[in-house]
C-alpha cells in the first residue's frame, strides 16, 4: 500500500487558532456571537495589513463578489462587465444576477489572469467594469493596463480570494481597484472557515458596502450625518428600520472574526513559506512535461499550478492515475474548473459561442491542474512529490 500522500491543504486551522477560540468563549460574558466588537477589529486590522482605508468582513468571498457588482449596478448603472474565463464561478454568477452582460476575455498562460490586449480591445461605450481576478497567487496586472482603465475612466474590481499577499509594484494586490474582494475559505492563504472581505479607499463604496451587507439598512451606513438626512426624508418609517436597497444578510459572525484574528499574525511568514515551496516545486518539476514560464514576480500562491505541456490525452489520462495511485489529492481546470464558458449555469446567457477564440483557457481546461501549496510541506516532500510526477510520466 502506497504510504505517500498530498492533500491540497493541510493544517489550516492550527491549535492556536483553537485555543484563541476557546479564550473568546470564555471570556465573553454575555455570550455575543453575531457581527460585533471582533468584527471590526478583524476589518481595522485586515486594512492596515493589505494597505487601504474601508474593509467589510461578510460570510464568503462569492458574497463579496455580489455586493460588489451590486454596488457597481448602483453607482454605474447596468451594461456590460468585462469578466475572466477562468475564474471561480460566483464573479460570473455576480455579475449576470445584478442584470450585466459578462463579456469573456481568454487568459495569458504565463498568469492565468485576463489577457490584456483582449480586455482593451473588448472595452466600449457599454462597458462599466473590469472583474479581474488574480488567478492562484499571480499577479494580472500591467502598467499598460492600469493606465488604459485610468484614461477610459472604466472601475477596476480585483479579485484576491486565491492572491493574498501577491505585489504588483511593491503594493498588494488589492489596493489598485475600486473595489477588491478575499476569500478566507478553508483552503485559502489565511481561513476563517468561512469568509470573505470587501476592500476599499472610497467612503462611498465602504458605506455601500455596509449596508448590503446587512439587508440593504440604513443604520447600517456608518455615517450619522447621512442617516439622520434619510430618517428625516422617511420620517413615515421607523428609524431603525428604513431599507434602502433590496438586499441580503451577507454578515459574519464573531466566532469567525476570532479566527481570522489569530490567522493574520502569521499570514506574511506563510505567504513566505509558500513562496519558497512554489519556487522548489517550479525548480523540481520536469519542464518538458509540465509548463515552468509563469510570471511569478510578486507571486504568492496557494497552490501550484500543474499544467501539461501538451494537448495530449493519453497523457493526461497517465497523470490522472499516477495521481490517484500516489495520493495526491487535485483539482483538473485549476481555477473554478477551467473554462467557464463550458458551464451549463451560462447556456442561458452566452450565445453564439466560439470556443476557439479562447485557446488558452481551454488547453487549461482540459491539461490543468492544481495541486497543494502550504506551509507545512517540506523541502524533501516537494522534491519527492516532483520525482513521483516526473518519473512516473516520463515510464512508458
Amino acid at each position: 500500500m502506497n504510504s505517500f500522500k498530498h492533500p491540497l491543504m493541510d493544517n489550516n486551522i492550527t491549535n492556536e487558532d483553537v485555543r484563541s477560540l476557546k479564550k473568546f468563549l470564555s471570556l465573553n460574558k454575555k455570550k455575543i456571537f453575531t457581527q460585533s466588537k471582533k468584527v471590526s477589529e478583524l476589518e481595522n486590522k485586515w486594512s492596515k495589513w493589505l494597505g487601504v482605508k474601508y474593509s467589510v468582513f461578510v460570510n464568503s468571498g462569492s458574497s463579496a463578489n455580489l455586493i460588489s457588482m451590486n454596488i457597481i449596478k448602483i453607482v454605474y448603472g447596468n451594461g456590460n462587465v468585462i469578466v475572466p474565463t477562468l475564474t471561480w464561478v460566483s464573479d460570473i454568477s455576480s455579475v449576470i444576477q445584478n442584470q450585466f452582460k459578462p463579456i469573456f476575455v481568454d487568459i495569458n498562460p504565463k498568469t492565468l489572469s485576463m489577457d490584456e490586449d483582449q480586455i482593451i480591445n473588448k472595452v466600449n461605450e457599454k462597458t462599466k467594469a473590469v472583474f479581474l481576478t488574480h488567478a492562484q497567487g499571480f499577479n494580472g496586472l500591467s502598467k499598460k493596463l492600469l493606465n488604459f482603465l485610468k484614461e477610459k475612466k472604466i472601475p477596476l474590481i480585483e479579485d484576491v480570494c486565491e492572491s493574498h499577499g501577491a505585489v504588483y509594484k511593491k503594493k498588494k494586490l488589492g489596493t489598485y481597484g475600486l473595489i477588491s474582494n478575499f476569500s478566507f475559505y478553508y483552503a485559502h492563504h489565511m481561513s476563517t472557515i468561512e469568509g470573505g472581505m470587501i476592500c476599499t479607499n472610497n467612503k462611498k463604496i465602504y458605506e455601500l458596502s455596509l449596508m448590503l451587507r446587512s439587508h440593504g439598512m440604513l443604520r447600517e451606513c456608518g455615517n450619522d450625518n447621512y442617516e439622520k438626512k434619510l430618517i428625516n426624508k422617511y420620517s413615515n418609517l421607523s428609524p431603525k428600520f428604513i431599507f434602502l436597497y433590496p438586499a441580503y444578510n451577507m454578515r459574519n459572525n464573531e466566532l469567525s472574526a476570532v479566527i481570522g484574528l489569530s490567522q493574520i499574525k502569521r499570514l506574511n511568514k506563510n505567504n513566505k513559506i509558500r513562496t519558497r515551496n512554489f519556487k522548489l516545486f517550479l525548480e523540481n518539476i520536469d519542464n518538458s512535461i509540465f509548463r515552468t514560464e509563469f510570471e511569478i514576480d510578486g507571486s504568492c500562491n496557494y497552490a501550484f499550478p500543474l499544467v501539461l505541456r501538451n494537448k495530449n490525452f493519453e497523457q493526461r489520462d497517465k497523470l490522472e492515475k499516477i495521481m490517484k495511485e500516489n495520493n495526491i489529492e487535485f483539482r483538473r481546470g485549476n481555477a473554478g474548473g477551467g473554462n467557464q464558458l463550458r458551464q451549463p449555469y451560462l447556456k442561458n446567457y452566452v450565445k453564439n459561442l466560439n470556443l476557439k477564440k479562447y485557446k488558452e483557457v481551454d488547453h487549461i481546461h482540459f491539461f490543468g491542474y492544481y495541486i497543494g501549496n502550504y506551509p507545512s510541506l517540506t523541502v524533501t516532500k516537494i522534491k519527492t512529490l516532483c520525482k513521483i510526477l516526473n518519473s512516473k510520466m516520463t515510464n512508458n
